[in-house]
């Protein structure tokens, strides 16, 4: 497997406009291979697409995708040209990562939607995209959406990826009928195996195959010492998500401690069959982050990539 590391701030940061660019200018020049942003309506994060154009512009050799779009508050047509923009502007660097978000998100009394039937919108959503992205001439109709038309254009030189996000069941079986990929979040070593096991099950009945490079996972990560409150803030944070008979696993969640320790973290799920990460560093302001960023350019990567 070809292992890689991007980062992404998260759905929350307190970085100024100047901050934001001085960091995605660090990643670009350090080394790091991807950068990843978030979908949250209602939250203190970017708004994903003007990101993914922001990134296209700015920067020159970094990949960049989502992690993950909720699919079911976009238009597909809408959504399908901002792709093939972005890509062509980008050269190709784009891999979006599509969900079907949480039924609890305040976002669709926001949107004046409602989360009934979200998966069923979802599948159709990706599929009218792939149509929209490689065909001249697109007919499609659904139960939630019908489109006549020409595809988009500029047309990608090639297919552009996209995967699908999600720890259910559910994400696992879209994975196998519509993904060209898989990031999951916030899941144990063991859980990240065993998804991946359940998806190639899935592609076996679907009789589909994917890239077996193409499994990856979202993590916090935090390099520091036992002591470094910013750890256990995170443990915290993740156990709160946690049923209680669960909150013991809530350390192998994170990517946290010396080096070693991350690398030896990021090996597990390595050997579980993982070869794509997301890494969301814990900081506090820009200096820390830009210090993350080295430690783990310096410290990490050579232990881990290819």
């Amino acid at each position: 497997m070809t292992v890689r590391l991007g980062l992404g701030p998260g759905i929350a940061t307190s970085l100024s406009a100047d901050d934001t660019w001085r960091w995605i200018d660090h990643c670009e020049a350090s080394g790091i291979d991807s950068l990843w942003v978030s979908d949250q309506l209602l939250g203190k994060g970017l708004e994903p697409v003007a990101m993914l154009a922001a990134l296209a512009a700015r920067t020159r050799r970094m990949r960049f995708g989502t992690s993950a779009i909720v699919a079911p508050f976009r238009d597909p047509v809408v959504f399908a040209k901002e792709l093939a923009t972005i890509n062509f502007l980008a050269g190709g660097r784009l891999f979006p990562v599509l969900g079907v978000g949480n039924e609890s998100d305040a976002w669709w009394a926001a949107t004046g939607t409602s989360p009934q039937g979200r998966g069923a919108k979802s599948d159709e959503f990706i599929r009218l995209v792939r149509l929209l992205l490689g065909q001249d001439e697109v007919s499609f109709s659904g139960k939630f959406y019908a489109y006549d038309g020409p595809g988009v254009h500029p047309r990608p030189a090639r297919p552009i990826p996209l995967w699908i996000g999600g720890n259910s069941k559910a994400a696992f079986r879209r994975t196998a009928r519509l993904g060209d990929g898989w990031l999951g979040s916030m899941a144990g070593p063991d859980a990240a195996g065993a998804a991946r096991k359940a998806i190639e099950a899935a592609l076996a009945e679907e009789g589909r195959s994917i890239d077996g490079d193409h499994y990856g996972m979202t993590l916090m990560l935090r390099l520091g010492e036992a002591d470094d409150p910013l750890i256990d803030q995170g443990r915290q944070r993740m156990a709160a998500r946690m049923p209680k008979e669960m909150q013991h696993l809530a350390a192998d969640m994170l990517v946290a401690g010396t080096a070693q320790q991350a690398v030896a973290s990021l090996r597990r799920y390595v050997d579980a069959g993982i070869s794509k990460f997301v890494l969301i560093p814990m900081s506090d302001g820009i200096d820390d982050l830009i210090d993350q960023t080295d430690r783990l350019v310096a410290e990490v990567l050579p232990e881990v990539e290819d």
